[in-house]
């Protein structure tokens, strides 16, 4: 069994409003990788802050084991403003010391090469602290990582790498990493066990985030349909009913054919067909065209003999580093920034709804009441084919209903966010532009603003560093690359690539040469042979068929135990027993799976 590294016991937590964590126990042990997810304000930075002994409970103790070190980032940074980048990662020590360092250097390229290594941190921005701060924690020796949003102020680069860096950071079944995080794709690229904050209690999950969401789904089904059977025998044998059924206590493990059949009957995500008829009904067949657009400013040249064109209905997203270009790219489809050189043509039903970073759509109305401002529209929104209220959409989009009294200028960054989006799609676009709208915004906010996003018929350009999103509502992306806008057929991962392996102008590359050098005809991908590549398709389709008869077998076993005698506990050990076994079987052959799969991809 793996070692105890920090141990909370009996936590209890509490502010003047509210009790945050309720006698509450959790460990992370060795090897452990867990996310801790759960809604703005239910005590996921509380909780970290706990563990991480920066808060003291009033009730409780968190005990670590002899010689641990945990490290922390919290939202806010303690850095010296008066040093200088390089001694605040590095403090004093020589350069060839932390030069020769693997893991510094690391470090280093992978968060701050951009950043001039003798500028003060007064002089830098807030993201370029927060990357100061991450780095000059990551250069150190730790049992433990604490990261309280590590990925804010990140690009989808940095987030790439900071999730390969922390996979690889310990051996395998050492350390141990604690992360709150909003960013759901790299909740799935780093964690192996998912924590639930809410109603003062921790429930943990396994696995990442895809795997929570499911797990999820499945325990409130299983809920539900307690509910059910409860409510049936209460109307049909009352008096039984009384004596009470022994409470079923095995929880069986998140498996993707489970999962499937749990969304068997749900329908696609969107209908993009319908979406993109009642996009041109709205729009005509005219959108914004950029024709050889270029800008710059002064000697900076942003973008470059860009020529774009964005048709009804499609769902782009935008990439790029920071400072690249994107915003600038939102503003010129918005006509608030002019282009140095180029023409934009707009179709003359265009009706564009900008969600900004800066919540400027808020800003004249700060000192009104939340229901002030909604009692000035009338407007209806349709969702799934129901007509709701502005009252109704901003409750689906996890606003509580106390807060409509609330003043605009007193709400959070997270509740600003969700009016902000309200309030755009009540005006009635045709054409929406969203520049980083998951900033400040929970898991569960998030896929409600999909949700909504997903039924809107109309033209949709994203700009944000969260894949997930990204994925999630588009169905293609660009990327601004050194000034210029290039499609991606291959997604966030052709970008990616792209980052790390720019290609090589035309005339660097050999005569006659079209795919990378050294690999020839007779070679398959991995330098496997014919026969290797056959022997490897062998075994590949040999384990399918196993899989398939212990999934077959998993559903067997898991009817069994629903319907064995609750009261027969040896013969529940026995069935349990069998079944972690078949599951174990069953792990290990998907990753023989996965590995020889990236053999032949």
């Amino acid at each position: 069994m793996a070692a105890p590294l920090v141990v909370g016991e009996a936590i209890h937590l509490e502010y003047p409003t509210r009790v945050v964590l309720d006698s509450v126990t959790v460990g992370v042990q060795e090897g452990d990788r867990i996310g801790i997810v759960g809604r703005n304000g239910d005590g996921k930075s509380s909780l970290l802050g706990v563990l991480s002994a920066l808060i003291e409970p009033q009730a409780g103790r968190v005990t670590r084991r002899g010689g641990v070190r945990v490290g922390v980032l919290s939202q806010s940074d303690d850095l010296d403003p008066a040093v200088s980048v390089g001694a605040a990662i590095v403090g004093d020590r020589p350069e060839h010391e932390w030069a020769g360092d693997a893991r510094t250097r690391e470090v280093i390229g992978g968060l701050v090469a951009d950043l001039p290594w003798e500028a003060r941190v007064a002089e830098l921005s807030g993201g370029q602290r927060r990357r100061v701060a991450l780095a000059a924690l990551l250069v150190g020796q730790w049992d433990v990582l604490a990261l309280d949003e590590p990925t804010n102020h990140l690009d989808v680069e940095g987030i790439a790498w900071l999730a390969a860096h922390l996979r690889g950071r310990w051996p395998k079944g050492s350390g141990g990493l604690l992360v709150v995080t909003h960013d759901r794709w790299f909740l799935d690229e780093v964690c192996t066990t998912t924590w639930e904050v809410h109603d003062g209690t921790v429930e943990p999950f396994e696995g990442g985030y895809a795997a929570y969401v499911l797990q999820r789904v499945e325990r409130d089904r299983i809920r539900a349909a307690t509910e059910a059977r409860r409510q049936n025998l209460m109307r049909k044998e009352l008096a039984w009913l009384r004596r009470g059924a022994p409470a079923r206590t095995s929880k069986p493990r998140f498996r993707i054919e489970a999962a499937n059949r749990l969304i068997a009957d749900v329908p696609p995500v969107r209908n993009p067909i319908e979406l993109q008829r009642l996009a041109v009904a709205r729009l005509g067949k005219q959108v914004v065209d950029l024709e050889r657009v270029s800008l710059r400013y002064g000697e900076h040249e942003v973008l470059r003999d860009v020529t774009w064109r964005l048709a009804p209905g499609e769902r782009t997203g935008i990439l790029g580093a920071n400072g690249s270009g994107k915003s600038t790219l939102l503003g010129l489809i918005a006509g608030t920034v002019q282009p140095t050189s180029g023409r934009i043509r707009r179709g003359s039903t265009v009706r564009l709804g900008l969600l900004d970073q800066q919540f400027s759509q808020l800003a004249d109305i700060g000192g009104d009441r939340v229901r002030e401002v909604l009692a000035r529209t009338q407007t209806t929104f349709t969702v799934e084919g129901k007509d709701l209220t502005p009252a109704q959409l901003l409750e689906r989009l996890g606003f509580d209903r106390p807060h409509l009294s609330s003043r605009v200028a007193e709400l959070s960054g997270g509740q600003k966010r969700r009016l902000q989006l309200l309030l755009l799609l009540l005006s009635e676009p045709n054409l929406i532009a969203l520049d980083e709208p998951a900033n400040d915004v929970d898991a569960d906010m998030l896929a409600a603003m999909e949700d909504l996003l997903d039924s809107w018929p109309g033209t949709l350009v994203v700009v944000s560093h969260d894949r997930y999103m990204l994925e999630r509502v588009t169905d293609q992306q660009y990327a601004i690359v050194n000034g210029s806008l290039r499609h991606l057929p291959g997604g966030v991962d052709e970008y990616l690539r792209l980052r790390r392996d720019p290609p090589a102008p035309p005339s660097a590359r050999p005569t006659g040469q079209s795919g990378p050098p050294g690999q020839g005809a007779a070679a398959g991908p991995a330098g496997l042979s014919g026969a290797e590549r056959r022997a490897v398709s062998k075994e590949i389709a040999s384990i399918e068929r196993r899989l398939d008869r212990l999934t077959a077998e998993v559903a067997s076993l898991h009817e069994q135990m629903a319907d064995h005698d609750q009261g027969d506990y040896e013969g529940l050990h026995a069935l349990a027993d069998r079944l972690r076994a078949v599951e174990q079987e069953a792990s290990d052959l998907e990753e023989r799976w996965l590995e020889l799969s990236e053999l032949v991809a």
